[in-house]
């Protein structure tokens, strides 16, 4: 297995600072939530918080209780500044969603966006299982192929990301669905994953190794070879 700590596209994404980096966006985001409740009193975890795109809005438009949590210290440190920069209340925490630290039962939502397929998957469901209340609802915009691949091809993915498997849709709902997860839901958005047009966000370290500068080309070159076949599914699932 390909740990998440040793992901060059991972190191590039921190490095860079890359906020918004799942498909869909920050833009695909707000859109999913406009169709939840959410409230000042909503406890929210955001897995896999990155920079803390996500975590910083839901915390100012909703006025939510969020707490986000990512196992890269760069990350950490920039989702950090970014809330210290807008004044928000949202706790950020380092550390593994495989071993989460926090108390059972403790979240009515937590999201995760392009997470799933760099972690344990079993086990990280097993642990926001865990830490949502009863009725609690998990989002999850995850990478999804539509079809199988060989040997060769697949390798060349999960070797560049740093996945450990890919995934095609029912895989998903069968690791849900043993979970505990109930009421499945599925959207899938009508444009290819590697035709959106969305504009990342940065917020550069100081100092970037050369060699991640190649990363995104090579990135947008796996997009392209494999349109059609790398693909993105929104599951969203109650507790």
């Amino acid at each position: 297995m390909v740990r998440i700590e040793t992901s060059i596209y991972l190191d590039f994404l921190s490095k860079f600072g890359v906020g918004g980096a799942h498909p869909g966006g920050i833009q695909l985001t707000k859109e999913i939530f406009k169709s939840e409740r959410i409230t000042p009193a909503t406890h929210i975890l955001d897995v896999g918080c990155g920079t803390g795109q996500t975590a910083a809005y839901l915390a100012s438009q909703y006025g939510a209780i969020v707490t986000g949590i990512d196992i890269n210290p760069i990350m950490v440190e920039k989702a950090k500044t970014r809330m210290a920069r807008y004044q928000l209340p949202v706790e950020i925490i380092q550390g593994s969603i495989e071993n989460c630290p926090l108390k059972d039962e403790t979240f009515d939502f937590i999201i995760s966006e392009s997470v799933l397929s760099f972690v344990n998957k079993p086990r990280t469901l097993i642990e926001i299982f865990r830490l949502l209340k009863k009725g609690g609802r998990f989002i999850a915009n995850e990478l999804t192929i539509n079809q199988r691949i060989d040997l060769s091809n697949k390798k060349e993915i999960t070797q560049f990301y740093g996945l450990d498997s890919l995934l095609m849709e029912r895989d998903w709902i069968n690791l849900l669905q043993r979970t505990g997860f109930r009421g499945i839901k599925i959207r899938k958005q009508e444009q290819l994953i590697s035709h959106q047009k969305i504009t990342p966000e940065f917020f550069y370290s100081d100092y970037i190794e050369p060699e991640l500068y190649t990363i995104m080309n090579q990135h947008v070159y796996i997009m392209a070879k494999y349109q059609g076949v790398l693909d993105y599914r929104v599951f969203s699932c109650a507790k």
